[in-house]
């Protein structure tokens, strides 16, 4: 990121609360198994301390089996960043590879691409993954795959834009001139120009698959119990909400802030990558 851009992005106060929320959440992701112990901490039933509010002794209450809630949301931002930033990264990688041989090659290709990618982009993204989950399993890996063909289809749309606005280039020519092979034109010189869009997509799409993946567990049908998702806890918590409503508010406040952050940082990079904001 150049220097240019990086005191861009810094002026935008939104931007800067996304980043510093998401730098706090990915810490408390790194340090909560050297924090909490997973058998003792985030799992083990304890019955007698049910149900109790926030206080001194457990930050966050305890959850409807006596489990500290404060160690699960914690553990549980775990769950919630590695499922998005792996089906967002899988998604990633297949999305490029698709929208950029239809960007590129055009004709045949891209009617046959694009035509799959219109059908699996029509189709609800929940109603996907449900699918999907259900004829694979129920597993964190299954979950990471269903979501990621929705992320596919979003990035294989992004990436045939921009690479057909690039291929007529005067420096793709002039490379088909100096003998490069295709796919390098495509690697070193095409994709490149195309990182401004794909940078903030991922950003949004974070948090779009953050919620999804939620949605799921919440379903039933996502991380498997006694995982604590923030879904998961949510949907654990809903039985409970007229007399201990901080197991379902607190693990909705954690979904809220990371897609708000996450929004506020695309907004940001958006900005700041717009080369018609340029002074």
């Amino acid at each position: 990121m150049s220097q240019e851009i990086w005191h861009r992005l810094i002026k935008n106060k939104g931007a800067v609360i996304g980043m510093t929320f998401l730098a706090l959440l990915v810490i408390a992701a790194v340090v909560s198994p050297f924090i909490f112990d997973y058998e003792k901490d985030v799992i083990n039933q304890n019955l007698a301390i049910k149900l109790q509010a926030p206080s001194a002794q457990h930050w966050f209450g305890t959850d409807e089996y006596g489990r500290d809630l404060f160690a699960r949301v914690m553990y549980g931002s775990r769950y919630s960043i590695a499922i998005s930033v792996g089906s967002v990264g899988f998604g990633l990688i297949v999305g490029t590879i698709l929208g950029s041989i239809a960007g590129f090659y055009g004709g045949y290709w891209d009617s046959i691409i694009m035509r799959g990618v219109d059908i699996f982009y029509s189709i609800p993204n929940i109603l996907k993954a449900v699918v999907i989950v259900s004829m694979l399993g129920t597993s964190t890996f299954n979950l990471i795959i269903a979501l990621a063909v929705s992320c596919a289809t979003n990035y294989a749309r992004i990436v045939r834009a921009s690479v057909m606005t690039i291929r007529d280039l005067e420096y793709v020519e002039s490379s088909y001139a100096m003998g490069l092979p295709t796919w390098k034109i495509i690697l070193k010189h095409i994709l490149p120009n195309c990182l401004s869009p794909i940078i903030v997509q991922t950003t949004l799409l974070i948090g779009t698959t953050i919620i999804a993946a939620s949605s799921l567990s919440f379903l039933g049908i996502g991380v498997p119990a006694p995982a604590p998702e923030w879904g998961a806890l949510l949907s654990g918590g809903r039985s409970y909400i007229r007399i201990a409503s901080h197991i379902c508010i607190i693990p909705g406040l954690a979904i809220m802030f990371t897609v708000l952050a996450l929004n506020l940082l695309g907004d940001g990079l958006r900005d700041a990558l717009d080369p018609k904001l340029k002074k």
